[in-house]
């Protein structure tokens, strides 16, 4: 019976749609799926033979290691945002060169920096919304 509640946990029905879920495009085992299947094996254990003290406490060590490296990424990109917008906020008055999205070679100085979907914005010579990455060369 525990088998087939780990089974259902890792091998979870598959849809025949066309579009893609975002448990498929991470492929790895999250936290959520982490708890799924301890809650599974212990809903389904054996009340005589329960599961080995030494056991639960490696599952509870490893879960504890994943909520660690599951807030170290959050921490790392929250930093990594941070950054971003410094370095972009260090380009206001600077005069930068930019491609333009039909591909055109604009210049102008940078007026403003806000904040679009996460991403640093700049406002160069009066027009909004050109990312850092369309920058080809600062002044």
């Amino acid at each position: 019976m525990a088998s087939t509640a780990v089974n259902a946990v890792f091998n979870p029905p598959t849809s025949t749609g066309s579009s893609s879920s975002s448990a498929s495009a991470d492929n790895g085992m999250g936290k959520d799926t982490f708890l799924k299947l301890l809650m599974a094996q212990m809903s389904n254990q054996n009340p005589m033979d329960p599961t080995d003290d030494k056991e639960m406490l490696a599952q509870l060590a490893q879960f504890s290691t994943l909520e660690q490296m599951t807030s170290m990424a959050s921490s790392q990109q929250q930093s990594a945002a941070a950054t971003q917008m410094s370095q972009a906020v260090n380009l206001i008055g600077r005069t930068v060169t930019y491609l333009d999205s039909d591909g055109n070679t604009q210049t102008g100085a940078v007026d403003q920096v806000s904040m679009a979907n996460g991403a640093p914005a700049l406002s160069i010579g009066g027009k909004d919304g050109i990312s850092t990455s369309q920058i080809t060369q600062v002044r």
